[in-house]
């Protein structure tokens, strides 16, 4: 049995004690009220038993040490394994479903991360328990593990898909090694390998500073590095645990407790005790802020040995000065050499930036070029305290939902942004790739960017005004912020500018068109795009001053746009015609006095 220590031990049955309360004896899983990300599963609501989860909670009963919660344990695993794909001919072969609720062939689509996820559950079960579940059991879940693993390399993700890439290395270099599979454990070999030189090339992960997957990537770098053997593939799990806690900790943000922006894939836009907690637990404590009975751990975390580098750790204690980032992680084809580019093996991107400012009392951060799926934060920034976070978000929502196919583009020098707004005409929905736009049209009530804000937002108090050519100023304690958009066009519709809120949310709306729904065909539209330039400072008076010099061109389907501010120039282009988002990617470009912004600084 995997051994804890008294502290660890007494946090883990905590834990455990919470789970309890979900499990559902009549099925034999653990049973929650439904929630999701908004796609893959077509059910609505209700309650479901979760088959990730209940694999979790099974080895976490068998960790505990206790007869009643092993018995529990083996009939959980003896449900959740009846429940994969096992057929090698299907096209699901070797996942799960999300839910017992709805079977792989009713979800919208499946969900090929399940043999990744089932499948490192399963692992810990023959890691650290096989003497203590029945023969035919454990035969059950050495074959189940078996198809996991065939599903993964039948998928063979490239490593852009950081995290689940991460994790598809695990499972098939642990199951290599416990049972002998040597083409198993070959594969899993070579795709450590091959995320380790596509990283060491890009200088970054691909799901850039993401608070979700980040983490989740660090804990499967930290089981490869607890579990596996094999001296190669040590030496590259230590670069990736490097570069992984190397992005935590130049994008923490000591004065608000949150991890700045951009991200490339995040579900909550304000941390707390969940994240703090790691942090803390990773560095043995040198970073402390909690104390014992504060901190927060789940059932499978002493299982994950997370350890921060100590040269990272001063960044989570204090942030004396500003810190400026701007770096390029993902450097695009043009720029591969064919060998490379055939291990890779990636689509078409351009050069990717992301550039953060942190100052002693707020942070922001940008991507050069981001769409707008309910997943990405393109723009976001933190202000307030540990205790009161406000956090503020440029967001695209088409009838209320993040809007994918609207593409943003930027460029930022430390706490000034400018940026364009355009719309594809080939992307997706709600989702990148699952809701494909037809014809480029959509049906809608409303379309609208948005500068939201949330969390503590209290002390936000908007100007009221419907005037486009405003700029408007709000303050949060010593921070004033202001924003500006110069030109913004969407067809023959009336744009018009509204500011309003309630009691989660305040905002900053350019409303495309609202009112009765109806089809909106981008294609038709020649002129569809928003111009907008943002300022945050704790130290400036004259804040609309600072907003004065915005030239704005439009030539040639091309918008051009210079601010020149604080004695810098900062300028962006691109298209204004709504188009395909290969030509509105590689159509846009910023600089900054001159330099292009992925070879500037």
């Amino acid at each position: 049995m995997l051994q804890m220590n008294e502290k660890e031990y007494a946090r883990f049955m905590k834990a455990l004690d919470r789970w309890n309360e979900k499990y559902d004896p009549d099925v034999c899983m653990v049973k929650e009220p439904f929630h999701s990300p908004g796609y893959h599963t077509t059910l609505k609501g209700g309650w479901v038993h979760p088959t990730r989860s209940s694999l979790t909670y099974a080895v976490a009963l068998l960790d505990s040490g206790i007869e009643d919660y092993r018995l529990r344990a083996i009939d959980i695993l003896r449900k959740v394994i009846s429940l994969q794909d096992q057929n090698p001919s299907s096209p699901t072969y070797g996942i799960w479903s999300w839910f017992y609720e709805e079977p792989l062939e009713k979800m919208s689509p499946p969900d090929w991360n399940w043999a990744n996820f089932c499948g490192k559950e399963l692992l810990q079960v023959a890691l650290d328990h096989f003497d203590r579940i029945p023969e035919d059991l454990r035969r059950k879940i050495k074959d189940s593990i078996y198809h996991a693993c065939r599903s993964i390399i039948r998928r063979n993700v490239g490593p852009s898909y950081t995290n689940i890439a991460i994790m598809g290395a695990y499972v098939t270099l642990l199951a290599g090694e416990l049972f002998g599979w040597k083409d198993i454990f070959d594969y899993g070999k070579d795709l450590l390998r091959r995320i380790y030189e596509y990283t060491k090339y890009h200088g970054a992960f691909t799901e850039y500073n993401s608070p979700t997957y980040t983490m989740v990537a660090i804990e499967d770098i930290s089981r490869i590095l607890s579990h596996i053997k094999d001296k190669d593939s040590l030496e590259m799990a230590e670069y990736l645990n490097d570069v992984a806690w190397r992005c935590v900790a130049l994008h923490f943000h000591p004065p608000t407790g949150q991890w700045a922006g951009p991200h490339s894939r995040c579900y909550n836009n304000i941390q707390g005790v969940t994240l703090w907690s790691r942090i803390q637990l990773a560095t043995e404590g040198k970073v402390r802020f909690l104390d014992e009975e504060e901190l927060y751990t789940d059932i499978n975390w002493h299982r994950i040995k997370m350890k921060c580098p100590d040269s990272y750790i001063d960044y989570f204690i204090v942030l004396d000065e500003p810190r400026f980032i701007r770096e390029v992680f993902y450097k695009g084809d043009k720029s591969l050499s064919p060998e490379l580019r055939s291990i890779i093996g990636i689509p078409f991107y351009p050069t990717l930036t992301a550039t953060t400012y942190l100052s002693t009392s707020y942070c922001v951060g940008t991507f050069s070029k981001a769409d707008f799926w309910n997943q990405r934060r393109g723009f976001i920034g933190y202000l307030g305290s540990r205790n009161n976070s406000t956090y503020l978000q440029l967001r695209c929502l088409h009838d209320g939902y993040d809007y994918s196919s609207g593409l943003l583009h930027t460029v930022q020098l430390e706490n000034r942004i400018l940026g364009i707004v355009n719309f594809a005409t080939d992307y997706g929905d709600t989702h990148i790739s699952l809701d494909k736009v037809k014809d480029a049209t959509i049906r809608a009530k409303d379309l609208r960017l948005r500068l939201e804000f949330g969390g503590y937002i209290d002390k936000i108090n908007l100007p009221y005004s419907s005037n486009l050519d405003d700029t408007i100023i709000t303050y949060l304690d010593s921070v004033k912020l202001g924003v500006k958009f110069p030109r913004v066009s969407f067809g023959n519709y009336t744009v018009k500018l509204e500011i309003d809120g309630n009691d989660k949310n305040k905002w900053i709306d350019i409303v495309f068109y609202s009112g009765e729904e109806r089809p909106i065909c981008f294609r038709d539209l020649e002129r569809a795009f928003a111009v907008f330039a943002f300022y945050i400072t704790e130290k400036d008076n004259n804040l609309i001053d600072k907003f004065s010099n915005i030239e704005v061109n439009e030539k040639e389907e091309k918008i051009l746009v210079r601010w020149a501010v604080d004695g810098n120039n900062l300028e962006i282009e691109a298209d204004l015609k709504p188009d395909s988002i290969t030509k509105l990617l590689r159509g846009s470009k910023g600089l900054i006095n001159g330099i292009p912004i992925e070879k500037e600084g």
